[in-house]
């Protein structure tokens, strides 16, 4: 049961971030040693946190490491990830490093296009209703781009228009889509903006009642490319190129396997989507949604034997990412992370991730189809463990390599193995 005896704390959105901890801390009967590391836990970055979240009262670190060995169209790329899961980041670098004779990885992308949805209802004559906006092209072009003008001077601004009648179950309901060039801007605020502006002038225009107004994270128009090739004798021979093949096309049938495979994908997508300082929840939606546009939930990744033997692994999905506005703009964290990278565009950096996703895919299917995926998992989980047992100092080491040697990573046993140390026996 829940130690909180309110959940209703008077004014606490205008209290300084110490204050609204110290609230936080009476009303859930916190100890001074949470407290202390819930403020610790800001790292100095309290106000930071205060202006990009209501109701701040800390910051919660993930791990931040860096991928090596990542040639992405001819060019060496440091990655960095941020994640707490073990052996994401190994996987990436292992993975990168068996494809660097090809040449890594090659990308390509189809723009920096966004959607937003404007949602018409209420209209007897709904294709009607599709062909009065159609024939609106140039006024709805001049309305999105006067929404935008700094848009439009870089060299974005709208650039297309679709329309479609939608069966629900109330009915036939009009859905206008604005196609946007965002840019090196995420574009969310940006076709949000435009959609909002658009809406009443498509009522006046249709008769119809215009209802939702938003952008769309089904982002088909904005998708990364990439490939690459794994020579056979990289992989462990042509029974492991072909295990591997038996597994992409066991994950692209069932979408059981397919849910855990296309996870793998994004272990090492969201990783540097959040390193970064994007949206992790917009590029998991679109990627997930991309997934399935088919009428089937399959694998997001392609895999081949080209006519040589080797393995040939394809990725494309949906790319989102910006280098302007939000927390890749303000937070510094993301700043020095995009620094690493060294790109100067936000297509540069979807090439990149998707570049990783593909990386990660291979590192599990590999894994899966020789050891299985458990022992390079929790051989760098064993750390963990020792940790949450309560090792500390030289004792996290012993205990890790006592699990390892044993083959058997568990709590259970790291208590004992940490108990008989300290015992002396």
């Amino acid at each position: 049961m829940s130690d909180v005896k309110s959940s209703r704390i008077e004014g606490l959105h205008k209290m300084t971030p110490d204050a609204r901890l110290q609230a936080v801390a009476r009303q859930a009967g916190l100890d001074r040693d949470a407290v202390d590391s819930l403020a610790a836990a800001a790292g100095g970055q309290i106000d930071l946190a205060d202006r990009l979240v209501e109701n701040a009262i800390a910051s919660m670190a993930i791990p931040l490491g860096v991928a090596t060995n990542m040639i992405v169209d001819g060019r060496e790329v440091l990655v960095p990830m941020a994640t707490e899961e073990s052996s994401v980041i190994a996987a990436v670098c292992n993975s990168a490093k068996r494809c660097r004779s090809t040449g890594g990885f090659r990308t390509s992308t189809s723009g920096p296009v966004m959607a937003a949805q404007i949602q018409l209802l209420g209209a007897s004559d709904p294709e009607n209703v599709r062909l009065k906006v159609l024939e609106r092209f140039d006024a709805i072009k001049a309305v999105c781009d006067e929404t935008d003008p700094l848009l439009l001077k870089v060299g974005g601004g709208f650039r297309d228009l679709d329309v479609r009648v939608v069966d629900s179950a109330e009915g036939p309901m009009t859905i206008v889509h604005i196609i946007v060039d965002t840019r090196d801007a995420m574009g969310a605020n940006a076709v949000n903006s435009m959609a909002e502006a658009l809406a009443p002038r498509l009522e006046q225009w249709t008769g119809a009642r215009s209802l939702l107004r938003i952008l769309t994270n089904l982002a088909d128009r904005r998708v990364a490319r990439v490939r690459a090739v794994w020579p056979v004798e990289e992989i462990g021979g042509a029974q492991v190129r072909d295990n591997m093949l038996s597994a992409y096309h066991f994950a692209d049938a069932d979408p059981y396997r397919a849910a855990t495979h296309n996870k793998g994908i994004m272990n090492g997508v969201s990783a540097v989507v959040l390193a970064t300082g994007n949206d992790t929840r917009a590029i998991e939606a679109g990627a997930h949604a991309y997934a399935a546009r088919d009428g089937w939930y399959r694998s997001m990744s392609r895999w081949e034997a080209d006519a040589d033997g080797n393995l040939v692994g394809i990725l494309e999905m949906p790319m989102a990412v910006g280098l302007v506005g939000g927390a890749t703009k303000i937070h510094p964290t993301a700043q020095a992370n995009l620094k690493i990278l060294g790109v100067r565009t936000a297509d540069e950096l979807a090439r990149i991730i998707v570049s990783v996703g593909l990386a990660q895919n291979f590192g599990a299917l590999r894994a899966l189809a020789t050891t299985g995926i458990q022992k390079g998992h929790m051989a760098l989980h064993a750390q963990n463990v020792a940790l949450m047992v309560g090792a500390v100092g030289d004792e996290i080491d012993r205990v890790a390599d006592e699990l390892k040697a044993l083959g058997k990573v568990r709590q259970d046993i790291a208590e004992e193995i940490l108990a008989r140390l300290r015992a002396g026996t």
